[in-house]
């Protein structure tokens, strides 16, 4: 016995022994190696949603598979998953839940836009990194909440890709449906300015909405014009709402389905089948294809099956995993540049009067060594690069996905700095030269949409008129008290409905009466931009405010704002009236060439035509009396010389102009005189502080506040017989001195009262009247060219006629504005007639001048002047002021007087003839008397002496 025990207690001493050892070694064995330092990270996901389960195993299998790879890295990911429960309440309480209780470095979720506002308050109170890899709304913007981590894209990076497809095709104009939450209307904003010169209209579903409601807000789309719709959503309502369209026949040809990243990335989520997509575009963030991914792909899908047998083999991957799993990664590469020492939560001092778990929320004083590590971390990820810019995932490529049979097909792509790319990396700039690779519509149908359709079946659109006061002959809008229908009549509604009968479509127009309590078009235009109606007829202004809402068709009326005023008849003429139809410069040339004729007339006449001889006045007289005579055609003198008859042809026919020409302007000025306008002058009514009107609520009361009227001094009227009133009153009884309206109101004023009123400067330009029509709506092009054919032809003039009684006004009452243009006539207007009658005298004086310098030649090379220039300058004056005694003028008259029976002529036998005497001196007298005696006017004759002895006597010398 005692052996046995002996033996016993060695036993039991031997195992204590070696069990000491075993311990000693192991202990031994781990002071040699570095301790692991846990780091603990909570993950926040609704863990009953498919999306969520394949997530989820993207992130284990990240974990795992980066400490595979880096089995030396000591600080360890340990993962606390919690369930949001598809609740944003939820989501916010697990997310307490692991700050509060676990006291977690970093939180990984939660998987929605909604949920992630609440969580992300938490973190910035308690300074714990929150990483999303599914949160796309623009609205959690990380530059206001610091320790916001966005590990996907900004769903904002992806506007400018789908209007680059917008621009691409020239559709002009698209419907945006959109969840009634943050992941919708966080986008909006990004998208209204992307397509800034595209109308772009909105279509909202709510989260909630059931199959009804979704039909409800399809069919009110399928009435409206547009066919291009962006869809961005979540995919699960997504693509219910493209069933439904389906369903409805909104996927035939003509018609647009542009998805949105998210919305395309989901496609094949829960085993949709492609077939029910064909034809439609998508945009999708490039994901690089790659080794590594596709060994991923293989060994994510068999831990899937295994890890969720239930759900079958049609569960993909897709990139939202992808993106959980590089968070993961850059997690644990960035706690690995930390320093642990700080690895606790700091107590919050709680307040007496905030006792809540919110108000005692401990602070992390790991979290800002572990988002500035987050920040810097650079590597190549499953889904790509990731590089965080101010926290949140770069913005990378987008390819354009067309669903084509079973596949999607890439297209194309866009990038940021190239914009839409082809395939081959090529830019592309313009449809009409560039295209994607070939594609499928929906239809299906390779013919590219216009993006917009009319009905064909003649589908009613709503149309808002103006219910005025007055000028019904442009708009009338009648209610029948009792079948309540409302009849729209007017110029404007007839020609609206000419133009809408000229289209190659049915377009009926079911008009709606709109009355503004300030009479201001403003409002009603603006039902158009809000949707209400979808075009607006009547006497719409086109201003540049009201077309940044709304597009308006070419004008259908003449424009400009004018002045109208009262006509009075001017009792007292202008005494020197006369003197206006020509002006100053006229009558100056007209009085000189007068003049000039005369003197070319007296010049040509003055040595063959004794009218034009005699003393000094006497000729000068003579000379202007003929000139000025002509202007009357009453001159007496006869000319002889043909230089004189071809001047006088041609100043005869100037004058004849001048006359013709002088006579209707005096008579228009004489009109004038008799009836003046009141005023004149848009200063001279401010000036004297008269009273003007305008049409009440219409944007001329602006104008006239702006070119410096009073406001007490304007005031409105609201009808043509409202403004005659106001004008025949005048400022001195309570009424107006003139009154400004545009010019088609002012002539529907004056096709009543054209006797009374004119319109007179000044004019201010303004557009005219149009039709409005949405932003880039089809109609707006359609109808301008139906407008212009109206102009351009026959159809135009009748509607005028009913309405404005045009062709009564035109031949009853004169135009006023051509009635008060009367101008003056300048010069310039008859400068080719004086052109005419100068060069005329300038050539013939020249001839004038030849002639006679030629025909004296050899007296004057033989006068004996010493060749002094100024002798024989008073030479040749003396030779011109005596008779032509060879002209044919004086030879006929010479002739006539010698045969004269009044004289008696002596016989030959009767004259008794002296010797001449026989000195030099008594020969060069002889001559000169016998020159004087043929070159003398006055008729000669012989006289007999008493001795009967006779000499030759000159009455010149005597």
């Amino acid at each position: 016995m005692k052996t046995m025990n002996t033996t016993k207690t060695h036993n039991t001493f031997l195992s204590y022994f070696f069990l000491f050892l075993w311990g000693f070694l192991l202990m031994e064995v781990g002071l040699g190696q570095n301790p692991t330092t846990e780091i603990k990270v909570g993950v926040v996901l609704d863990l009953k949603t498919n999306f969520s389960k394949i997530c989820l195993t993207s992130i284990n299998m990240s974990l795992s598979d980066f400490y595979k790879d880096h089995p030396n890295y000591r600080r360890r990911l340990a993962l606390h998953v919690r369930d949001s429960m598809e609740d944003t309440v939820q989501a916010s309480a697990a997310a307490l839940d692991l700050i509060k209780n676990e006291q977690v470095s970093a939180i990984i979720g939660p998987r929605t836009s909604m949920q992630a506002e609440f969580m992300i308050k938490l973190a910035n109170k308690s300074q714990v990194p929150t990483i999303t890899f599914s949160a796309t709304s623009p609205l959690l913007r990380s530059i206001s909440n610091p320790y916001f981590v966005r590990a996907t894209l900004d769903d904002s990076s992806q506007v400018k890709a789908i209007a680059a497809i917008v621009k691409f095709y020239g559709w002009r104009s698209v419907v945006a449906i959109y969840v009634d939450n943050e992941l919708g209307e966080g986008i909006m904003h990004s998208f209204s300015n992307a397509l800034h010169d595209v109308d772009v209209k909105r279509s909202v579903i709510s989260p909630e909405a059931n199959d009804d409601q979704i039909l409800k807000e399809l069919y009110k789309l399928k009435t409206r014009q547009t066919r291009v719709f962006v869809v961005h959503m979540a995919s699960s309502l997504g693509f219910r709402v493209l069933q439904k369209a389906r369903e409805i026949q909104m996927m035939e040809e003509g018609y647009v389905w542009l998805l949105s990243n998210g919305m395309t990335h989901m496609m094949r989520h829960n085993g949709r089948s492609l077939e029910t997509m064909q034809g439609l575009l998508g945009v999708r963030s490039h994901v690089p294809e790659s080794k590594e991914l596709e060994d991923f792909r293989l060994r994510w899908k068999r831990k899937f099956e295994k890890e969720n047998p239930s759900m079958g083999d049609d569960v993909e991957l897709n990139v939202f995993a992808l993106w959980a799993y590089d968070s993961v990664t850059a997690l644990a590469l960035a706690v690995e540049e930390t320093d642990t020492k700080n690895l606790r939560y700091d107590k919050a001092s709680a307040s007496l009067n905030n006792k809540t778990d919110l108000g005692t929320l401990d602070v992390s004083r790991y979290g800002p060594s572990l988002l500035e590590a987050l920040s810097n971390v650079r590597f190549k990820g499953l889904a790509g690069e990731f590089k965080l810019i101010a926290r949140e995932l770069e913005s990378s490529t987008f390819d354009i996905i067309n669903v084509i049979g079973k596949k999607e097909k890439v297209i194309g792509s866009w990038t940021t700095r190239n914009g839409l790319v082809d395939l081959n990396s090529k830019k592309m700039t313009s449809f009409t030269t560039e295209r994607f690779e070939p594609m499928i519509w929906p239809g299906p149908s390779k013919v590219v949409p216009k993006g917009w359709q009319i009905p064909t079946d003649g589908k009613k659109i709503k149309v808002g008129v103006p219910v005025k006061r007055g000028f019904f002959n442009f708009v009338k809008v009648k209610t029948d008290p009792i079948s309540n229908v409302i009849t729209a009549t007017g110029y404007a509604i007839d020609i609206f409905e000419a133009a809408l009968k000229k289209l190659p479509y049915s377009v009926i127009p079911q008009y709606y009466p709109f009355e503004s309590p300030d009479d201001k078009y403003n409002d009603l235009v603006y039902q158009v931009y809000n949707g209400t109606w979808d075009a607006v007829v009547g006497d719409v202004t086109i201003t540049a405010n009201r077309s940044k809402y709304v597009d308006f068709t070419l004008p259908y009326t003449e424009s400009g704002v004018s002045m109208m005023v009262p006509l009075r008849d001017n009792e007292n003429k202008n005494t020197w009236v006369f003197l206006k139809p020509w002006s100053l410069d006229l009558w100056v040339t007209t009085v000189c060439f007068f003049v000039l004729i005369g003197f070319v007339v007296w010049l040509f006449e003055h040595r063959v035509n004794n009218d034009f001889r005699g003393p000094p006045h006497h000729q000068i007289g003579t000379s202007f009396w003929f000139s000025f005579s002509t202007m009357v055609f009453a001159h007496r003198e006869k000319v002889v010389s043909n230089l004189s008859r071809f001047v006088v042809v041609v100043w005869c026919f100037v004058v004849l102009v001048l006359t013709q020409s002088y006579t209707a302007n005096l008579t228009s000025f004489l009109t004038v005189q008799r009836l003046q306008p009141a005023a004149t002058t848009m200063r001279d009514l401010i000036r004297n502080g008269e009273y003007v009107g305008y049409q009440h609520g219409a944007f001329v009361y602006d104008i006239l506040i702006g070119e410096g009227f009073d406001k007490s001094k304007l005031k409105p009227f609201g009808s043509a017989e409202e403004c005659d009133d106001l004008l025949s009153k005048g400022t001195s009884k309570d009424g107006i001195a003139a009154a400004f309206d545009e010019v088609a109101y002012l002539k529907a004023i004056l096709s009543q009262y054209c006797s009374k009123y004119a319109m007179v400067e000044p004019t201010f330009k303004t557009a005219g009247f149009g039709f409005a029509f949405p932003k880039n709506s089809p109609l707006t092009g359609d109808v301008s060219r139906a407008i212009l054919n109206l102009t351009q032809g026959e159809e135009m003039a009748p509607i005028e006629n009913k309405w404005f009684n045009s062709r009564s006004l035109a031949s009853e009452c004169p135009d006023p504005k051509t009635a008060l243009s009367s101008n003056r006539l300048s010069l310039s207007s008859f400068w080719g007639l004086f052109l005419i009658a100068g060069i005329a005298s300038f050539l013939s004086f020249l001839l004038f001048v030849a002639t006679f310098l030629y025909e004296h030649r050899h007296t004057l090379c033989d006068d004996g002047s010493g060749g002094s220039v100024w002798r024989k300058l008073t030479f040749l004056f003396r030779i011109f002021d005596e008779k032509d005694i060879k002209s044919h003028t004086f030879k006929k008259s010479a002739v006539h007087n010698v045969s004269s029976p009044i004289t008696r002529t002596p016989s030959p036998s009767t004259i008794q003839i002296k010797p001449w005497p026989r000195s030099m001196s008594l020969n060069r007298e002889f001559e000169r008397r016998r020159t004087s005696f043929f070159m003398t006017e006055e008729r000669f004759t012989v006289q007999p002496k008493d001795d009967g002895e006779s000499d030759i006597e000159s009455g010149a010398q005597r």
